[in-house]
């Protein structure tokens, strides 16, 4: 087992990321911490005891680093290299435009009240 290892590459072989493009992504954008801090780059050096916290979907996943592997073993030996500590956090659902079934295609309106509620606009 090796002592340390890049982040991207953890959170791949501890299949809490579906592709290692996709965790480097989450670390580039500024979404995952490390022990509180923000980690800016997926060349950061994750070692156990190391605590990780990102949204996903609509709850606060906190995740702390018990072993590093070699390789992207079976999902049963993924679940082995942390805890999940992220059971209790939870982040309320976000409050949508409620249609009715049947009503048709959103409007444009519709879409720009939606990326409102959202925060995106």
């Amino acid at each position: 087992m090796a002592e340390a290892l890049r982040a991207d590459r953890w959170l791949w072989f501890a299949r809490l990321f579906k592709s290692r493009t996709m965790a480097a992504e989450a670390c580039a954008a500024r979404r995952i911490r490390r022990n509180g801090q923000v980690m800016a780059k997926s060349n950061q050096l994750l070692r156990p005891g190391d605590v990780l916290t990102w949204a996903d979907d609509a709850r606060v996943r906190v995740i702390r680093v018990v072993a590093i592997a070699t390789r992207r073993g079976p999902a049963a030996e993924a679940r082995t290299m942390y805890e999940d500590m992220s059971a209790a956090v939870t982040r309320p659902p976000v409050e949508g435009i409620r249609r009715t079934p049947g009503s048709g295609r959103p409007t444009k309106a519709d879409r720009r009240a939606t990326e409102r509620l959202r925060g995106r606009n």
